[in-house]
């Protein structure tokens, strides 16, 4: 997907909101923010936005002299979802449907994403989950071909959605290689995000050695590169993933929640929908 016009403010509004997390001053927010439309001006359209979003959390960072201006967002966020999953994993393991719900419970985590909103409520987001809508929802297409799968690939995204990975991947039983993002940028799980929500117990975990907020494969180390070409069944978690590998004919289904209105619409959904959207399997 590439960078639309509306991603613009989203970029400039990410600088405003983190420079306040970190505690800038106006005045430095401010150079920060006329820094920052110095070098919109320059980039290009046809990239997807995570690709753009390197360049504009490095120049935050150098602001911010923080290389982690979220870390203690994320800890927080994982703590959060740890503390709910004896009871998550309890509802799961009575359901009369447990991977359907756990499917349910890992789009509901994507909620837990600082990059998009500066709060949450995860509790009372869990239970309207269960009673709305799908924009889309190829359940049973992903169901089939889980079944006919051998192992997964699994592409992370936030720190604390990690937690509701790991209660997918234990339902579903199988291989699983879980991959994190290469070094910290927004919210997005690195290595020591996963471990912390336990996902080691349960999947392999590596890096793609992408540095953007997604993943784009010409920035990924050829070893994951080789995995994505061979994966039978790849869960995508996130918009971010969902921009940078939606025009892939690759075997994904993209988990995620629609939080703006371009992505939205590129999914030919409403903003706020929850999506199991398959990519191009038939």
């Amino acid at each position: 997907m590439r960078t639309f016009l509306d991603c613009i403010p989203c970029f400039m509004i990410q600088a405003l909101r983190t420079g306040r997390l970190v505690g800038l001053s106006d005045e430095k927010i401010l150079r920060l923010l006329i820094d920052l439309g110095g070098k919109i001006k320059n980039i290009k359209l046809d990239d997807p936005p995570p690709k753009t979003a390197v360049m504009v959390y490095d120049l935050i960072n150098s602001y911010t002299g923080k290389t982690d201006p979220f870390k203690t967002v994320k800890k927080q966020g994982t703590e959060k979802a740890l503390a709910l999953y004896p009871q998550l994993k309890k509802e799961i393991s009575e359901s009369e449907d447990p991977l359907g719900l756990a499917i349910r419970f890992a789009i509901t985590g994507n909620v837990i994403d600082f990059g998009i909103s500066s709060s949450y409520d995860l509790e009372s987001e869990i239970q309207k989950i269960m009673d709305q809508s799908f924009g889309r929802w190829d359940e049973e297409k992903f169901k089939k071909a889980v079944a006919r799968a051998d192992w997964i690939l699994y592409l992370g995204d936030n720190t604390g959605e990690t937690v509701f990975d790991r209660l997918l991947i234990e339902t579903l039983a199988h291989t699983v290689t879980y991959v994190v993002r290469e070094k910290p940028i927004i919210n997005d799980a690195t290595r020591e995000d996963a471990l912390a929500a336990g996902l080691d117990k349960t999947a392999t975990i590596i890096s793609s050695g992408c540095a953007a907020p997604g993943t784009v494969l010409d920035q990924c180390t050829p070893e994951f590169r080789e995995l994505f070409r061979k994966a039978p069944v790849i869960i995508s978690k996130g918009q971010g993933n969902y921009e940078t590998l939606s025009d892939s004919d690759a075997p994904i289904f993209f988990f995620l929640k629609a939080k703006c209105d371009v992505v939205a619409r590129h999914l030919g959904v409403i903003k706020g929908d929850l999506v199991l959207a398959s990519g191009h399997l038939n």
